[in-house]
């Protein structure tokens, strides 16, 4: 038999236990703490986001392309290769290069003052940051009048919180006219355009058109067919002007003249090439260190890399798009 000391202890540990038991099931279990370290606030009300199609952006630079096409041309003064053609008074020229900016007054272009059957065109653009919706800021060669052919750099404002894309665009024969029938593919850039200069250039040859950032071949768009490729003489224009129709998120955010002037400056003009006068043996210009013109299999490499981490859209990709009117896409 136990000891009263023994008992009473006991007794004491049992009436302990059960008032902790019936506490217990009074109260229930208590909630972990909510998870705050994966907890992200959702975006405002009509946030644009820009659907990509393909790749994922990121801010590591290319692979080094090996050869530098921009290596082999001079730059050459503006009024040597350019001349204002329309908004002249919003534009300046000065040492550091031509300044052209868009208002609610107007915006402001030039063109070169020979046409070319081929060539290297390129200049260094710097763009405006902060709000730029709706504004197109442009690089590009063009034929007309008639049924135009156009091959295009555009950069497509944005809004605050969105990066700068850089559209290239081709049109042949008349297809940007009337029913556009555009050969877009577009760009989030490795870097921000708006921190510092860049080059932008196309090279166009009667086999090749090649669009190039800082050197980096983005995008080659090859002559497959004669009905698919630009032929005629282009004349090389720069411009900046509203576009608020379509430029930004398909038109959804507009030019804010609240944010006026949008300015964007060009330098480092390169124009050369074979114009629309020069005999028939004049060299085309090529991307290529060789003779036989073409990319290297380094260039290759380094465009095949910004295609998968910085394209967003390519039209030959686009279900949404008639097929039929883009035959090179199933050549």
């Amino acid at each position: 038999m136990p000891s009263p000391s023994l008992f009473f202890v006991i007794i004491t540990l049992a009436l302990f236990l059960s008032s902790s038991i019936a506490a217990a099931a009074k109260t229930g279990p208590k909630k972990p703490p909510p998870n705050t370290h994966n907890h992200h606030p959702p975006p405002p009300p009509n946030h644009p986001r820009l659907p990509r199609q393909h790749g994922i952006t990121t801010t590591k630079a290319p692979p080094h392309p090996g050869y530098l096409p921009s290596s082999k041309f001079k730059p050459t003064s503006f009024r040597k290769c350019y001349r204002n053609l329309w908004g002249e008074g919003h534009q300046k020229l000065d040492p550091s290069g031509l300044t052209v900016w868009l208002d609610r007054a107007s915006g402001s272009g030039f063109k070169s003052v020979k046409p070319y059957r081929s060539g290297y065109f390129g200049t260094s653009i710097k763009l405006q940051s902060g709000y730029t919706a709706g504004v197109n800021t442009a690089f590009y060669v063009e034929a007309h009048p008639g049924n135009h052919d156009e091959v295009d750099i555009e950069f497509l404002g944005k809004t605050f919180d969105e990066p700068y894309t850089l559209q290239t665009n081709v049109y042949i024969r008349g297809s940007g006219d009337g029913r556009i029938i555009g050969r877009e593919m577009k760009f989030h850039l490795w870097f921000d355009p708006t921190k510092n200069f860049h080059h932008y250039a196309i090279i166009w040859n009667p086999r090749e058109l090649i669009f190039l950032v800082d050197d980096v071949p983005i995008r080659r768009y090859a002559r497959k067919s004669a009905a698919t490729f630009p032929l005629r003489p282009m004349w090389v224009y720069g411009s900046i002007w509203d576009a608020s129709a379509w430029a930004t998120d398909d038109g959804k955010y507009k030019a804010d003249y609240r944010y006026q002037p949008f300015v964007a400056t060009y330098k480092n003009f390169k124009a050369m090439g074979c114009t629309a006068y020069a005999p028939r043996w004049c060299r085309a210009a090529t991307a290529s260190p060789y003779r036989s013109g073409g990319m290297t299999r380094q260039q290759y490499s380094a465009m095949r890399w910004v295609q998968r981490n910085h394209m967003v859209y390519n039209y030959c990709w686009d279900s949404s798009r008639d097929r039929s009117l883009t035959p090179e896409c199933r050549m």
